[in-house]
């Protein structure tokens, strides 16, 4: 049985065995951080590559999403959070399912893989989602910027390591 620890989100959501914040959670932890040295730290403490693919997908303006504009018609999932059938912690090694150039789907398998993501997902992750693919998520989180993002994880204007 894995093991739970409070942390400091207030969740304890089961990822791979151990109690780990979800990414909605650390992105709105990185928001109410008071400054931008606070946001940074919050990002580098909690660095993963999901939050890494989250963080290029809505920042990299050479990420382009395939996808139609606008919140897709899903059904947003009830359960609570550290229930839900997965998180953004396990789909982000599949975005690139919906990125242009980066797979060969039809675009309606693409659309309908894309909805069957957002319905698996706690309802906060997929209005995350939602905000990375319209490259909104600095509206969603204050202070969320490309600069702290770059300063975080020493990307370049490339978002690759500098």
């Amino acid at each position: 049985m894995p093991m739970t620890t409070s942390n400091t989100f207030g969740s304890a959501a089961q990822i791979k065995g151990t109690s780990a914040p979800l990414l909605f959670e650390i992105l709105d932890k990185v928001a109410k951080a008071e400054d931008e040295k606070s946001k940074i730290e919050l990002l580098r403490k909690n660095d993963s590559n999901s939050l890494r693919s989250i963080l290029k997908g809505a920042f990299d303006p050479s990420i382009v999403w395939e996808l139609p504009e606008g919140t897709p018609p899903y059904q947003e999932n009830e359960a609570p959070a550290g229930t839900e059938h997965t998180t953004l912690y396990t789909e982000a090694k599949r975005l690139h399912y919906f990125i242009k150039g980066a797979n060969v789907l039809p675009k309606s398998k693409r659309e309908m893989m894309f909805i069957q993501m957002l319905e698996g997902l706690h309802a906060e992750e997929a209005k995350l989602l939602i905000n990375v693919k319209e490259k909104k998520l600095s509206s969603g989180y204050e202070g969320l910027t490309d600069t702290v993002v770059k300063k975080a994880f020493g990307w370049n204007d490339k978002y690759i390591k500098s």
